[in-house]
């Protein structure tokens, strides 16, 4: 299959030559993009979420032969959720090889955080799937390497923290408010705004209200620390 000109851009960028490049293309096809011919990326998602789970469980062990689970378990949870997948798609500019349909385009579905997040863990696992496991986790090891090593200071719920630092301020707990709502029944899409008594806002999209509650207090947080 030949490829297209984002296709090999993006290649460079994870740093992997597809011998099967429709593996790639599966992995950025949008369910709006789906139809007769045409598979989407829903299950390389799931097997990708698995593969990045494997190897960021072996990169924390490594890392810290002394941690407790208890330790070991938030910072595993703040690697590899839904919005730590969605920054590093930012950052390798995954958003541009989306391909979206009409209505997830027009609604900015290249810079969703569940549409980037999802389309991540597809890539992770059309890599598994082209080269193996090793070519996976070098990868995942190259793109997700500087975080495993300051996972800690991430790894606090970000509600809670925001909690924390408005009521040591005296102020009332944060507010939360859905501000929009996309997408069909079946798959929505919120935004929600955090709100503090003094004024400060932050918003954040996700495909449930918890994700999306959690993703603008870390961006709130993060403006205010």
């Amino acid at each position: 299959m030949k490829r297209s000109a984002d296709l090999i851009a993006l290649e460079k960028r994870l740093g992997h030559q597809f011998d099967r490049p429709e593996l790639l293309r599966r992995a950025l096809t949008h369910s709006s993009m789906s139809g007769p011919g045409r598979e989407d990326n829903q299950r390389l998602e799931f097997l990708g979420d698995r593969v990045l789970g494997l190897v960021m469980a072996e990169a924390l062990l490594t890392d810290d032969r002394k941690a407790s689970e208890g330790q070991l378990a938030p910072r595993y949870n703040a690697l590899v959720r839904k919005e730590a997948c969605a920054d590093i798609a930012r950052e390798i500019d995954l958003g541009a090889a989306l391909k979206l349909g009409r209505s997830e385009m027009m609604s900015g579905g290249r810079r969703k955080m569940a549409l980037l997040g999802d389309a991540m863990e597809a890539v992770i696992a059309a890599v598994y799937l082209d080269g193996g496991f090793d070519a996976a986790k070098e990868m995942i090891l190259r793109l997700w390497g500087p975080r495993v090593a300051e996972v800690e200071k991430d790894a606090r719920d970000p509600k809670t923290g925001l909690q924390e630092w408005a009521q040591g301020r005296g102020m009332p707990p944060p507010a939360y408010v859905e501000t929009a709502r996309s997408g069909p029944d079946h798959a929505p899409v919120f935004t929600i705004e955090v709100r503090l008594e003094t004024g400060e806002t932050a918003q954040a999209t996700a495909g449930n209200k918890r994700q999306a509650e959690q993703a603008a207090a870390r961006a709130l947080l993060d403006r205010l620390e």
